[in-house]
């Protein structure tokens, strides 16, 4: 289990009194590292996060080549997964976060790599302000959700998968790409050490903002393990769930449909 014996209900940084208060500081810290978001995401995790999110991509493959298709990455951040997914996809994707400076960075990246001929047409890639626990799409919206290190900052684990439930079409996928506590052992420990250590100081220093990268390590140590995160989904009622976990342990990518 995680490191607090309680249920992990939601995400819960310092001072957060209500699952209100932890969505609002979550907004807040987000926008307060908006402008090296990107640039940290890269350095920090030594440029794997392209290859995470590359094969998150491939493994997607199907679904994004399926003309019609409606896809949407939920917690899109600057938009990196969403980018990658509407690289030679015939889907449309979109890309919704609840923080504006994040959004605005997104459009950014999206006018400037899609409209130079890096991936699918401008007009097949949107984003949208939102809260992934209150999505203002019709229910039956989409063929596939995904959400990249995102998941783990809404406050309320159960209320997500329910809302991204609400919103997919029947037989409709579920993709969830997270950090997570890797085993024990000598690359576990160092991993520990470089993430709740390094991490932070380097983070702090670049970004100006301590409390961000202080809660980073801290929110993946309060995370379900893959196992755990499979459970839910499943007694949330989605089928067919099941997970691969990848750089020794490190983030896993959860996958599952609705019924």
């Amino acid at each position: 289990m995680p490191e607090s014996a309680a249920p992990v209900k939601g995400t819960q940084p310092e001072g957060s009194v209500s699952e209100t208060d932890a969505s609002k500081k979550v907004r807040e810290m987000f926008t307060q590292i908006a402008p090296r978001y990107d640039l940290l995401n890269h350095m920090l995790s030594m440029q794997l996060d392209r290859v995470w999110r590359a094969r998150v991509a491939r493994r997607l493959k199907p679904i994004l080549d399926r003309r019609g298709a409606v896809v949407l990455d939920l917690c899109c951040g600057t938009g990196d997964l969403a980018l990658a997914l509407s690289r030679s996809a015939s889907a449309k994707i979109i890309g919704a976060d609840f923080a504006h400076p994040m959004l605005v960075r997104a459009r950014e990246k999206s006018a400037t790599q899609l409209g130079s001929g890096g991936g699918a047409a401008p007009s097949a890639l949107a984003f949208f302000e939102a809260d992934a626990l209150r999505l203002p799409f019709a229910d039956h919206s989409f063929d596939l959700v995904t959400t990249a290190f995102g998941f783990r900052n809404l406050a309320n684990y159960e209320t997500g998968l329910r809302e991204i439930q609400r919103v997919l079409k029947p037989g409709g996928a579920i993709a969830i790409l997270e950090f997570t506590e890797p085993p024990d052992g000598v690359l576990g420990n160092l991993y520990r050490w470089y993430f709740r250590t390094v991490l932070p100081k380097i983070g702090a220093f670049i970004s100006g903002d301590s409390a961000a990268y202080t809660y980073l390590p801290k929110s993946v140590a309060r995370f379900f393990r893959p196992a755990e995160l499979t459970a839910l989904m499943t007694r949330t009622g989605y089928e067919s769930v099941e997970f691969r976990s990848w750089t020794f342990g490190t983030v896993a990518l959860h996958t599952g449909k609705k019924s």
